[in-house]
């Protein structure tokens, strides 16, 4: 296998294959499986929980980045922000980077096999294979609702994090991936916005391109509501204590506010500030919740 990948990317760097593992994605992730092994004891995480869960679980979703790179080449090509990326560009080769994403599964599966726990490893596969064959090869192009029902793959870390440390399913690692699948509609719908004469011109249905955009800022803000009421169980079922009350209150409302403004189309290009605020609020309100945990583990 190495000496195909080798054979397949004569003119690529090694920053063309970071690319491929979309690494700005995997580290916002990372944050929330973090988070998730934080949460999910009241002791310290071990060592090698901590740096081989997380890393297990970074390459693995760094393999279903690279399957997306492959599979989406042809959208790729027709957006401005991706029409560049290695394999669009023909930086590298479609086997080559798919030999990559199978080096990058094999690996991160090992690891969480040794170093975690068999749910672990096999939750961490599922949520590879829905975000990059159910997700990417089918869902994408297939309903406005994609982003969704796919949206289950991009909200299991903390659930995969919590796993890796407890070795069961419980309660409160599904109300992260809760949080998290409640987030991801106006998150993306809001990109979706920004970007949807392209996703029109490459014929995929993306909400604002079937339903117009009057619809997805409707449904921007309802799912923005439900959110916010999500976020907000954590503490209604004592997982969490005041100091993440206040956090997601405020930041919620924050979301909330742009929501709206996005709603009126009362500023301009509120679209893209709807979408960049909502991953700084993804990161912050995590942040709260471990910031939170440590606050009543020393009460």
């Amino acid at each position: 296998m190495a000496t195909m990948l080798r054979a397949h990317s004569e003119h690529a760097t090694w920053r063309d294959y970071l690319e491929l593992t979309k690494p700005r994605v995997v580290m916002l992730m990372l944050i929330t499986s973090l988070v998730g092994m934080f949460l999910a004891t009241r002791a310290g995480v071990p060592w090698t929980v901590l740096l081989f869960g997380n890393l297990g679980i970074g390459l693995c979703a760094g393999a279903a980045a690279a399957v997306n790179h492959v599979v989406d080449r042809r959208i790729d090509s027709i957006m401005a922000r991706t029409h560049k990326r290695p394999v669009t560009a023909g930086r590298v080769s479609p086997v080559a980077a798919l030999t990559f994403a199978l080096l990058l599964a094999i690996a991160g599966m090992s690891l969480l096999m040794v170093f975690t726990n068999e749910l672990a490893a096999w939750l961490t596969l599922a949520s590879l294979l829905g975000y990059a064959v159910i997700y990417t090869g089918f869902l994408k192009r297939a309903t406005p609702q994609n982003i969704v029902i796919g949206g289950l793959a991009g909200a299991a870390p903390p659930l995969l994090g919590w796993v890796a440390v407890t070795g069961h399913l419980s309660a409160e690692p599904l109300l992260l991936v809760l949080i998290i699948f409640a987030w991801t509609p106006p998150h993306f719908w809001a990109l979706a916005i920004h970007r949807k004469a392209e996703y029109a011109k490459a014929d995929i249905p993306m909400l604002p391109v079937t339903h117009g955009e009057h619809y997805t800022k409707v449904h921007i803000l309802l799912y923005t509501l439900v959110m916010f009421a999500v976020t907000l169980l954590p503490y209604a079922i004592h997982m969490s204590g005041p100091l993440y009350l206040v956090c997601a209150l405020l930041l919620g409302g924050r979301f909330l506010h742009w929501a709206w403004v996005l709603y009126r189309d009362s500023k301009p290009h509120a679209a893209i500030n709807t979408f960049k605020y909502s991953i700084w609020y993804l990161f912050l309100l995590f942040i709260a919740l471990l910031a939170d945990h440590y606050l009543l583990l020393n009460i």
